[in-house]
């Protein structure tokens, strides 16, 4: 069984949503450059310059970064492979996270000092698969996305040195595990090369043709049914994080979207490890979390196959819409300084802004005639600006996103704390 505290483990789309992801709590971090990672997007946020330089912010806050090489390559790039793989190595993650058997070998061989995690996309279901990939030296296996907790116990059982991460949140894809080509049959973008373009969030219209002698007609959709046949809620497990970690057999908690938005980051990064946190102390409280994950854009919530099996389940599909609003916009960024913030929406002065900050800081209230910083009665801290004031003191009307201007805070508040409001209108972006 396993009895060492479960590790959060968070999306890194480029430098600064690494440093919210551990701001807000994550224990480690997962990203790559975007050679050989199923996340080339994300990948090109990074270089290996900026890579290190996230590398050395975690490891000097006692975090952990898992370097992504979880690509299938050809043969033609196996040599560039080879180079990658060493180039990475210097950086100094605390591991890979590979996908290809003959990948996890050759990261065995050029670069035996980092750790081997297996990937998701390797699709391990059972510990038969699992015993293969221990004895080829892999120390963690991130499982598919289709096992069931049952068979997670089992696994642990037959291996009980063998670490094994699930995801609890994020996007989920219609294909199994993600063995999906549409994208590469439509658009030319191969998923498992890692440039998915979401083929499967489109609307399609359905038609039926007869080809002996060419009638083709539209067929006509179920009233409130939809078009978005492939499409897939988001996994969402934060109630069920008591019964994954009384399991005893879950050693790291995965949250998905590297290409996400920074408060993607940040309120997933919080909610879990405000639900990990809230299950050692005995006061496990789902409702919590579930609020706060709830203002992320989603395209509905399900709990996946993790706790029911796939056949159980009719609310895994989303046929209405692509992606939701969400229920907060978030208008500001505290800077470094912790003195200033940069707009990310808009801000007007005499409004009352709430301030989302990272877990377990402080605030001190406050007022002077920049503005003030105050906890109302439903317990939450706001910011309300009686000036918009640049640094060089330059007087706004309002600030808009676009505008790169540090704006005075009233008061210090944490570096990378959030400003958000709440949205008047519920509409449906696709």
């Amino acid at each position: 069984m396993n009895n060492q505290k479960v590790e959060l483990l968070s999306p890194a789309g480029n430098l600064e949503k690494l440093k919210i992801a551990i701001k807000y709590g994550a224990d480690a971090v997962y990203a790559g450059v975007s050679h050989f990672s199923l996340r080339i997007r994300a990948g090109k946020e990074f270089t290996f310059e900026t890579f290190k330089e996230g590398i050395d912010y975690a490891h000097a806050r006692g975090k952990r970064v898992y370097a992504t090489i979880n690509g299938f390559p050809f043969n033609s790039q196996i040599d560039l492979l080879k180079k990658h793989i060493l180039t990475m190595a210097e950086l100094g993650p605390d591991a890979f996270i590979v996908a290809a058997p003959g990948v996890v070998r050759l990261c065995r061989e050029l670069a035996p000092q980092i750790p081997i995690h297996l990937s998701t996309q390797a699709n391990v279901l059972n510990y038969m698969d699992a015993q293969v990939f221990w004895d080829m030296g892999v120390k963690r296996i991130v499982v598919a996305r289709e096992i069931s907790l049952k068979d997670v116990k089992e696994i642990k059982k037959h291996l009980p040195d063998m670490e094994i991460e699930i995801f609890v949140h994020g996007s989920m894809c219609f294909a199994y595990s993600g063995r999906c080509l549409v994208s590469a049959v439509q658009m030319g973008r191969v998923p498992n090369r890692g440039s998915c373009a979401n083929d499967c969030r489109f609307e399609y219209t359905l038609y039926a043709v007869n080809e002996d002698h060419g009638t083709l007609f539209r067929l006509e959709e179920e009233p409130g049914v939809g078009t978005y046949i492939f499409n897939s809620k988001d996994l969402n497990l934060a109630s069920h994080i008591q019964e994954i970690l009384d399991s005893g057999a879950v050693n790291a908690l995965k949250i998905e979207g590297r290409t996400k938005s920074p408060y993607y980051a940040a309120v997933t990064a919080k909610a879990y490890r405000s639900a990990i946190d809230d299950y050692y102390a005995g006061k496990f409280d789902a409702d919590i979390y579930q609020k706060e994950l709830h203002t992320t854009k989603n395209r509905g919530f399900t709990d996946a196959y993790l706790i029911h099996r796939p056949f159980e389940k009719t609310d895994s599909q989303n046929h209405d819409y692509a992606l939701s609003k969400g229920s907060y916009e978030v208008t500001g960024l505290v800077t470094e300084d912790e003195e200033h913030f940069l707009c990310k929406y808009k801000v007007y002065p005499n409004e009352d802004i709430e301030i989302f900050t990272p877990k377990d800081e402080v605030l001190n209230e406050c007022e002077n005639e920049i503005g003030k910083i105050f906890k109302k009665e439903d317990g939450l801290y706001y910011i309300n600006f009686k000036k918009i004031l640049t640094e060089t003191n330059k007087e706004l009307e309002s600030v808009h996103s676009g505008n790169v201007n540090k704006i005075k805070l009233p008061g210090k508040l944490p570096y990378l704390t959030m400003f958000r409001i709440e949205n008047v209108e519920d509409n449906i972006v696709e």
